[in-house]
């Protein structure tokens, strides 16, 4: 049975909503789409739009760091969503934001106060995100979906669509994948967004992802593009960076990048400018 709006059987986790469960829900499906503003959650709406498919509610989570150009397509997708169904989007938001979460949250758990008190670090703030630690993710995103989620979920007989592209299968976990089912690659998913007129203000003419644009997982080439294209962005990056060193010193939770300070890498971009 493909994906409809006359689809209101129930959905175990992890099934496709195309698999015949067996069972007739007792309550009308309440339909909810994830949605990150990317160029895979953005092509999974359009497409669930366009193709009658039933939507309920659609949540985003505001990490309070995105491009500007991702707030302003976001309003863009907010305008289309209203026109055509009658909705807006759910925002959702951490309530103090991810500089208090990096610089002035208090620590609680003893183990992380006696080891702070070793290296001499305050106890209050979280530190740049690591790779063992990414805080900004949990906290900013992945948590706020979550309970949202499954809030709706105990409420109400709730399907969750995510928008992940049919070459990133491997991310799946016990949602609905309508793009991979439909066999959408991420290739294919902005293509189909530039066809509808969503360019996303040319993020993805410059960038290969556009995350958060003060991210420390970003690839060199792409912080030397945010200092190109993004100027008053780079320098509140450097005043961030500077900050953090002041707050935690040359450690892990002061360290930017391995190997490299923000200011570093300015010094680096601007004598390769001179080249």
């Amino acid at each position: 049975m493909p994906l409809t709006n006359e689809n209101l059987t129930e959905i175990p986790a992890g099934r496709s909503p195309n698999e015949d469960s067996g069972f007739f829900c007792a309550q009308k499906q309440f339909n909810a789409v994830s949605l990150s503003g990317g160029k895979d959650s953005t092509c999974l709406l359009l497409l669930m739009i366009e193709r009658g498919m039933p939507i309920d509610a659609v949540i985003s989570a505001d990490t309070g760091m995105e491009f500007p150009e991702m707030y302003e397509h976001l309003k863009k997708v907010d305008d289309y969503l209203f026109r055509e169904r009658g909705l807006h989007i759910t925002t959702l938001r951490h309530p103090r934001g991810f500089e208090w979460l990096m610089f002035e949250e208090p620590k609680q758990k003893k183990s992380s106060l006696e080891n702070r008190a070793k290296l001499g670090v305050p106890p209050y703030g979280n530190g740049w995100p690591g790779i063992r630690v990414r805080w900004c993710t949990g906290q900013l995103k992945t948590h706020l979906i979550s309970k949202e989620v499954n809030r709706l979920k105990k409420e109400k007989n709730t399907v969750h669509y995510v928008g992940i592209a049919a070459d990133e299968a491997w991310r799946c976990k016990g949602e609905v994948y309508p793009l991979v089912e439909w066999g959408i690659t991420e290739a294919e998913a902005l293509k189909i967004c530039y066809d509808r007129g969503f360019d996303f203000g040319g993020l993805y003419e410059i960038y290969h992802r556009a995350s958060c644009w003060c991210c420390p997982f970003q690839r060199i080439d792409e912080l030397r593009k945010l200092r190109q294209h993004h100027p008053e962005l780079w320098a509140r990056l450097l005043e961030m960076d500077a900050r953090a060193i002041a707050q935690y010193g040359h450690n892990p939770l002061g360290q930017f990048k391995q190997g490299w300070t923000v200011a570093a890498l300015d010094a680096r971009f601007a004598a390769e400018q001179k080249l």
